[in-house]
């Protein structure tokens, strides 16, 4: 009897935490194989390395364009997009998905298999960006089918 509620224990833990890992899994799963995702976590409007972030962004937006990416600003409790639709989560499952804390500005690339490529708490200088990304075999191929 106590094994048989173990089991029971056991499997409703299991399908519980697969939810979670899916729930975490489709935070980007709109962009998986489309877009690359740059995600610029910030704790409030005001904050300095937002503005650089940003401003680095404006003046390359072709580039940014050009390399498929779509910029993700999760700032506060507000979640915007830029160059791209915004992912169907609010912000606080994103800030848990990437273990990005509330008060923290972090800076995060994600290639379009859905993995971490690039990871920052100061702004990314778009150099470093587009060399992460141009080194990617699947980028290597866009550049090659032109």
């Amino acid at each position: 009897m106590i094994q048989r509620a173990a089991i029971a224990a056991l499997l409703a833990m299991s399908m519980s935490m697969s939810g979670l890992v899916m729930a975490k899994a489709s935070a980007m799963s709109g962009y998986k194989w489309k877009m690359r995702p740059l995600l610029v976590f910030a704790p409030s409007e005001g904050s300095a390395s937002l503005t650089t972030q940003r401003a680095i962004v404006a003046s390359l937006r072709p580039a940014f364009q050009d390399r498929h990416m779509v910029v993700v600003y999760i700032v506060g409790d507000t979640v915007q997009a830029e160059l791209g639709g915004k992912p169907s989560q609010s912000a606080a499952p994103l800030r848990s998905r990437y273990g990005v804390d509330a008060g923290e500005f972090r800076v995060i690339l994600i290639g379009k298999d859905g993995g971490e490529k690039l990871s920052s708490g100061s702004p990314i200088a778009a150099t470093a960006l587009f060399s992460t990304i141009d080194a990617m075999p699947m980028r290597k191929d866009e550049t090659r089918r032109r």
